[in-house]
């Protein structure tokens, strides 16, 4: 990450600057052609966002409308004030001047009102003075063996073996840079099937997000993404090989600073105007600032009160599904935007399931349990700018391996809302009846949180009658069906998911012989036309 006597510097310098800088977001009075671009949504969202809000009944609203380009312009050309960040859902831009100059923008027209990141300029508020880094980064390399386990853990790859891999749903990823994703041999799957839908570096406003520049946070983004949408083959399968994605860069690694919560809301716009699905943020903001006085206070981590957790409210509103790191703080909590309850914030686990000791904790400061869920973050495995597989510590792998999950869920389940999907996996989770502030909810079971949608929709009778026994098996398994359900094809895969055996049954011919295999779980896979359920085996 950052070299310490760049930290050093870091520190020091913004403080010489801060009697004279500030950060302040400037709130606008109004839109241009707000009916008309309501009247006409294609003009301000692409087709794909317009299908995704009609699906879920969201309604385009003026939030959609961009902001004022003139507004903008004349702001740029103010005084002492740079323009760093725009958001058309809050009609508002992120600008970085002497208290005086952004005050002196009061005497404009079209500008509304002024909130300094400073809250003392507002109001007073206590600070933090804790600076510690949003991420937490240790890698080695290894051979493959347990990398299955992230994606067992929550029966991931029960919903691949039933071909929901993410086709058809679009992932953005907020984060660091993303160097090598362009080249690596991890991700030419990805590049060959026109996956990688879009770019945008909102720090440096320019569309490279594959190289790393001065301060950039090493190649956070590449093992993020690879925890969703790497692949090696027979060694290494992120949790949604077949999404599509957008990579953004918000995170600025020069400085710890409330523009990143701009940059976040902006590429958050940018996604919904885009169509996209789901959100995955590897990324936590509002304690540790290099100016304290930025830092939100401990009872503002409330769901509602940070830029940034504001921001992703109105996203969720907008269809969107933002899985968001709880964070590395362990016990001094959930930074912004995983205090909303509008966000799935997924707190870390270790490979037996247990609590990992860096993952941030929720409290009662938060409207709804927090975390919500959890999933490997320590010893994550994942794959590295020089095609390396290997392990790595923080809820920012725990985030994309449970987003990569979900993405693959709501693709089978394409008709429920972003509130229903994330529903559908708390109660799904292992401790349910039971949350703490340490695992929120636990762990999920999405093939559980599938089935129980399906028997929701009452189109399960079905399936719900196929059994098979014995099960553990040594030789012989025996297949119990409904009656008139016509022709059945089994498929068994091994735990790394080749098939290793096809063959039809029915009611009369029921039986599939196993004694040559060897010891292990298996899946077996049933379709019929009617019907298609996974079921575990374990082979004695």
């Amino acid at each position: 990450m950052k070299q310490h006597l760049l930290i050093f510097i870091l520190i020091v310098l913004p403080i010489i600057g801060f009697s004279q800088e500030q950060d302040a977001w400037v709130y606008l009075t109004d839109k241009n052609n707000v009916s008309t671009s309501l009247a006409n949504p294609i003009t301000i969202l692409t087709q794909k966002a317009i299908d995704r809000k009609n699906a879920h009944g969201v309604v385009i609203d003026e939030r959609d409308v961009p902001v004022n380009e003139n507004y903008i312009s004349q702001l740029k050309v103010q005084s002492g004030i740079l323009v760093l960040a725009k958001s058309k859902w809050f009609n508002a831009v992120h600008v970085r001047g002497t208290e005086t100059d952004i005050n002196a923008l009061l005497g404009l027209s079209f500008v509304s009102s002024i909130d300094f990141a400073d809250k003392s300029l507002n109001a007073s508020k206590s600070a933090q003075q804790k600076k510690i880094s949003k991420f937490q980064e240790i890698f080695t390399v290894f051979n493959y063996g347990e990398a299955a386990n992230q994606i067992q853990m929550f029966n991931g790859d029960q919903l691949h073996l039933a071909d929901y891999t993410g086709t058809g749903i679009t992932i953005a990823v907020l984060d660091a840079a993303f160097p090598k994703v362009n080249s690596m041999s991890s991700f030419q799957r990805l590049r060959n099937a026109g996956h990688i839908m879009g770019t945008y570096d909102f720090v440096n406003r320019d569309d490279d997000v594959y190289i790393n520049r001065i301060g950039d946070a090493t190649n956070h983004g590449t093992l993020v993404l690879s925890t969703m949408a790497g692949y090696i083959e027979s060694q290494y399968v992120g949790t949604a090989p077949d999404a599509s994605y957008y990579l953004f860069i918000t995170e600025d690694g020069l400085n710890e600073n409330p523009v990143e919560e701009s940059y976040w809301v902006e590429a958050a716009e940018r996604a919904d105007s885009l169509g996209v699905d789901v959100i995955n943020s590897s990324l936590g903001y509002g304690s540790f600032y290099d100016n304290t006085n930025y830092n939100y206070s401990a009872s503002d981590f409330d769901g509602y009160t940070t830029y940034i957790t504001k921001g992703a409210n109105i996203a969720f509103e907008k269809g969107l599904l933002i899985v968001n790191s709880a964070g590395n703080e362990g016990n001094a909590g959930v930074n912004a935007p995983a205090d909303s309850a509008r966000v799935f914030s997924i707190g870390a686990v270790d490979s037996n399931s247990d609590y990992a000791s860096f993952s941030s904790m929720g409290s009662a400061i938060q409207p709804t349990q927090k975390p919500d869920v959890v999933a490997q973050g320590e010893a994550s495995f994942v794959i590295n700018q020089n095609d390396v597989i290997g392990t790595a510590n923080g809820t920012s792998f725990s985030s994309p391996i449970m987003a990569g999950g979900i993405a693959c869920l709501w693709q089978a389940l394409p008709n429920k809302t972003n509130a229903e999907i994330m529903q559908l996996v708390r109660e799904s989770a292992s401790q349910y009846s039971s949350p703490d502030y340490y695992l929120g909810y636990g762990i999920p079971d999405l093939q559980l949180a599938l089935d129980n949608a399906i028997i929701a929709d009452g189109n399960s009778n079905e399936s719900k009658n196929i059994t098979l026994f014995p099960n553990p098996t040594k030789e012989l398994i025996y297949f119990r069906l409904p009656s008139d359900i016509g022709d059945v094809k089994v498929s068994i895969f091994d735990i790394l998911g080749k098939r290793v055996l096809d063959q039809s049954i029915s009611e009369v011919s029921n039986q599939i012989d196993m004694s040559t295999f060897s010891k292990g779980i298996y899946i077996a896979k049933i379709q019929s036309k009617s019907i298609s359920k996974i079921i575990k085996i374990i082979k004695q």
